[in-house]
């Protein structure tokens, strides 16, 4: 059978592509024609990535639509007028995930990197199949488990009813959908409901603290009152370390190669589902520490006295924890931050917290608003400005339109960035701002491989 995925390189689309492909079966896709970091993996298999043409959609096989994509793209008109089998995104993996004992990570923050380290933790024990936002899929036939991120905008988890969950954090986001918080709790409270086993969750959110979920629930966090509690917490420049407690029970001492209280949190949730399936913890604390991060989640370069970090922090909240995980690891060097925001609806809303978040830094860039799902026109006074009049040391970095920011040629943007010496430079937003830090280490010599 073959499958045709319109859209592949979108995250959850380029792993579920992937994901196919590792079950033995024939996979292509289509997208735009410029680079997006979700394809390497793609072609790496050697999966075909094709321009948009109608010529794409063959009668003999299942086409799966991403949620970017409607009846106005040319391979879903042509889907449609030969009635070839389809799927949206969501509509497949919820059938997928049906065959296997599947957890679903969900929150505001930090779902991608907790479905990692949970993926990379399984896999080195037991083996597991797994997507995750980070544009990574894997899979084998053998494997039982299959562990999966949840995204909440326009309650797209709804289409999930897996048999575990994760829950990390509630913090009202996508404001362009959910009307305020208690619209998106009410979101999370029915995936709650979704569960067949168990839900895993931070209780020291007083957000999830508040759900009205009739599920058995294991509350995780840094207070006394959670099931999990991590405690003797240290932060350096070489990670962080603490023990675990589960209901007063010692676990053990975790040493872990990762920065700020936030990913504490994140590996809590990981062993506590390792505890409760009865894995080795000697053998989790290992697949741990071998644990290298999500793409575009805290990933660093080194280039002379500059050290650059990709994150996809679009959040108030992680702009502020990628800073301060920033300042543990690198205590004597000036952190500066670069920040794409990519929704005019949030910006318009969190404008001063973004401006609180980004004085964590020595000196912050805001560039301007790229959004592919609102018009400038729709909010008038909504403009970097907002942010940058609100910064004790910062600056509007003027990029232009999208085309200037992917033209490999144009340099003229990173210029003041390279004005900086020995710093951390901190290339943050959920859009492709690493065309950005890739025009600025081209300029200091480029990263060397």
């Amino acid at each position: 059978m073959k499958y045709h995925f319109i859209g592949i390189k979108g995250s959850g689309m380029s792993a579920l592509a992937q994901i196919m492909h590792d079950l033995g079966y024939e996979v292509q896709g289509s997208d735009v024609s410029h680079h997006l970091f979700t394809q390497d993996a793609l072609e790496a298999r050697g999966i075909e990535i094709l321009d948009f043409d109608e010529s794409n959609i063959e009668k003999d096989m299942i086409v799966v639509i991403g949620a970017a994509f409607d009846d106005n793209n040319i391979e879903v008109k042509k889907t449609i007028e030969l009635g070839v089998k389809k799927y949206t995104y969501f509509e497949f993996l919820a059938e997928l995930i049906e065959q296997y004992e599947s957890l679903s990570v969900c929150g505001c923050h930090g779902k991608t990197t907790t479905t990692a380290l949970l993926s990379h933790v399984l896999n080195n024990i037991e083996g597991t199949n797994y997507l995750i936002g980070d544009g990574t899929g894997h899979a084998k036939k053998k494997n039982k488990y299959f562990m999966m991120e949840a995204c909440e905008y326009k309650r797209n988890f709804l289409h999930y009813f897996p048999k575990y969950i994760i829950m990390t954090n509630i913090e009202l986001d996508h404001v362009d959908y959910y009307k305020d918080l208690n619209d998106l709790k009410d979101a999370y409270t029915e995936f709650g409901t979704h569960c067949k086993k168990l839900i895993i969750a931070c209780g020291d959110d007083e957000n999830i603290r508040s759900l009205d979920i009739d599920k058995v629930i294991i509350y995780y966090g840094f207070n006394e009152d959670n099931d999990v509690v991590a405690k003797n917490v240290v932060l350096d420049d070489k990670g962080s370390s603490f023990d675990v407690y589960y209901k007063g029970k010692h676990l053990g001492y975790f040493d872990i190669p990762l920065y700020g209280k936030h990913m504490i949190l994140n590996t809590l949730s990981v062993i506590t589902f390792a505890y409760l399936r009865d894995l080795d913890m000697d053998l989790v604390k290992k697949s741990i520490k071998t644990f290298k991060g999500a793409k575009r989640r805290f990933k660093e370069n080194v280039i002379n006295d500059i050290i650059t970090i990709d994150d996809y922090a679009h959040h108030p909240t992680e702009v502020k924890v990628t800073i301060k995980a920033a300042r543990q690891k690198y205590p004597n060097k000036e952190i500066i931050s670069v920040f794409l925001e990519n929704t005019f609806s949030r910006t318009a809303l969190l404008y001063k917290d973004f401006a609180a978040a980004l004085n964590l830094s020595y000196k912050s860039y805001v560039t301007d608003i790229f959004s592919d799902r609102e018009k400038q026109e729709e909010y008038p006074n909504v403009t970097p400005k907002l942010i940058t009049d609100l910064l004790n040391n910062g600056e509007h970095l003027k990029i232009g339109t999208f085309d200037q920011l992917i033209d490999s040629s144009n340099y003229e943007c990173i210029k003041p960035l390279l004005e900086h010496k020995d710093a951390v430079v901190i290339f943050m937003g959920c859009k492709e701002v690493y065309y950005l830090k890739e025009k600025f280490e081209s300029a200091l010599g480029g990263v060397k491989k």
